[in-house]
């Protein structure tokens, strides 16, 4: 069957996965505030469906209930996530990805056709399944298919796509939610339907592109298919030529690596908390959890409640909160383009410098300016505790679309790409799971724990993301090395002493990011080069020469 070798189109397709995503947190994030949503989920003295003429508003879902709605879908990606690390291992990074898009169309279904709220929660668990896999596996096959020097670029993709999934269905949600009027009783589930239906598409078309992108070919030498994996490196690497320099180099590493690991038995979890992996296990667990501690996710689930505290309502706070989306997505086109250059270590230590700014700012504003709402909240919602007008209002908006445009370029992809580079082979798909299962067990906690926080603590929801991007800022300082410009094989001998016992190398203050041309694999690709005509020898030197004073 024909394959694609093309690398950014493999990217651009696999990273479909993570606007699913995407797709949840701003079909939830642009629904909860409509009166559809509201009424038909109703929580309020006459329960679900309640329709009354004589009463202005439906209260929905209360604090704890909409908190436990939001974090269903996290606390079925954190499943998710952990099984993926088996079934990436058994079936494939290919086909684990496929097999999320059907479960995905399943969730979907559910919740579409929801009746009630356990309906809802049901549907919504059985997407983070999805969710949990693709969010795990996605940056595995991406990197073990990426050449090295544009690895952060092609992984940070996954965080793009995200942000498109977010807006995307953000917009589409804000069209369906002028279906019916604002009455209790002249509402149309068409509102929340609509989206709820729509997201299924873009899981049907990675599920059919799929089928045409070639396997890892990491995964395949661990298979011992090694025909297979040199088709792969060939087919994308090699651009059709199998004697090419880079394949020959990087099968080298490969083998190596493979014989290696052949030495052990297969991974368990359990071997993620030994000795010579601890370090490692900690750095990507901890990426993953402070990415999730920066707020940022609660800034896109309950956005509408911050904008109508500072006092918009209906349509107008949906479009309000929707330019917020808009920043996200053209943001993150820096990373994409520099982060190769930028590096890891000072991409995160200026994001979580510049969040925490924002978050401290947001805190002082409605703490110090802000009035407490009337009982019951403004607008009737109870996480709506706090009210800003003028001014102070508008520095509130502008803190928070600063927050975002802090997180897009930095912590946003950083988050997917640096855990994939931190493991060996033979380890990769359970530890970025493990990883990636913490990313979505502090996701569920934030996701219960923010609307009872706005509605009990207010101001002070914001204080304790301002001391958590504080925390993140020096534990990155202090133990998150630079992993940028090396092979995966590189960075897995990176952590290793030569008893291999524990990390014992350069302190992480002290490590900097390789140049493509100094990187184990692509140094032999140029011997090779320079072993050849003149031409290219001229040419290889040049390269090697133009990449080294760019950095």
């Amino acid at each position: 069957m024909y394959k694609v070798g093309n690398i950014y189109f493999i990217a651009a397709t696999a990273v479909i996965g993570g606007g699913l995503f995407g797709f949840d947190i701003s079909s939830m994030s642009a629904i909860i505030g409509t009166q559809a949503y509201k009424c038909y989920f109703n929580q309020g003295p006459d329960g679900p469906g309640f329709q009354n003429a004589d009463a202005p508003n439906c209260s929905g879902p209360t604090s704890a209930v909409q908190g436990g709605i939001t974090a269903a879908m996290p606390a079925g990606s954190w499943l998710g996530a952990l099984i993926s690390g088996y079934v990436s291992d058994i079936l494939g990074r290919r086909k684990s990805i496929m097999l999320g898009c059907i479960i995905w169309v399943i969730g979907s279904t559910i919740i579409c056709a929801s009746q009630n709220i356990g309906m809802l929660v049901a549907g919504r668990v059985i997407n983070g399944l999805c969710v949990g896999i693709e969010s795990a596996q996605v940056p595995v096959y991406i990197s073990e298919l990426a050449p090295p020097s544009k690895r952060g670029r092609f992984v940070g993709m996954q965080q793009w796509a995200i942000t498109w999934g977010i807006m995307i269905l953000y917009y589409i949600s804000y069209g369906a939610a002028f279906e019916g009027d604002d009455s209790p009783t002249g509402y149309s589930t068409a509102v929340f339907r609509i989206p709820w239906g729509v997201q299924m598409v873009p899981a049907i078309f990675l599920f059919c592109a799929m089928i045409f992108l070639p396997e890892s070919p990491r995964w395949l030498a661990r298979k011992d298919r090694w025909e297979e994996c040199h088709e792969v490196l060939t087919l994308v690497h090699g651009k059709g030529n199998p004697d090419s320099p880079w394949v020959a180099r990087e099968m080298e590493d490969i083998r190596e690596f493979c014989a290696l690991e052949a030495m052990h038995a297969d991974a368990t979890y359990w071997e993620l908390f030994k000795p010579n992996m601890i370090f490692r296990t900690h750095l990507g667990v901890f990426m993953q959890v402070w990415s999730q501690l920066t707020g940022m996710n609660v800034m896109m689930y309950y956005i509408s409640y911050v904008f109508g505290m500072a006092g918009y309502t209906g349509n107008a706070n949906l479009l309000a909160s929707s330019i917020q989306y808009v920043i996200n997505v053209i943001m993150t086109v820096p990373a994409l383009i520099w982060m190769d250059r930028w590096g890891r270590r000072p991409t995160l230590l200026v994001g979580s410098t510049l969040m925490a700014i924002f978050m401290f700012a947001n805190a002082g504003l409605l703490g110090g300016l802000g009035k407490d709402a009337p009982p019951g909240g403004l607008n009737g919602v109870p996480e709506e505790s706090m009210e800003l007008t003028g001014a102070a209002a508008k520095g509130l908006i502008a803190c928070t679309y600063l927050f975002v445009a802090s997180y897009a370029p930095t912590w946003g992809p950083t988050s997917w790409v640096y855990p994939p580079e931190l493991y060996p082979l033979r380890v990769r798909g359970k530890a970025v799971a493990l990883a990636t299962s913490a990313n979505w067990a502090f996701n569920t906690a934030l996701g219960a724990f923010t609307p009872p926080a706005f509605e009990n603590i207010k101001w002070m929801t914001y204080l304790v993301f301002g001391i958590f991007c504080t925390a993140m800022t020096i534990h990155v300082a202090f133990l998150f090395p630079e992993t940028a410009g090396k092979t995966l094989e590189d960075t897995a001998a990176m952590f290793e002493d030569p008893h291999g016992i524990k990390y014992i190398g350069t302190p992480p203050w002290k490590t900097r990011m390789n140049t493509s041309a100094t990187s184990r694999l692509e140094r032999g690709v140029v011997s090779d080069k320079l072993a050849g005509s003149d031409g290219e020898a001229e040419h290889a030197e040049k390269v090697s020469t133009d990449k080294k004073m760019s950095v």
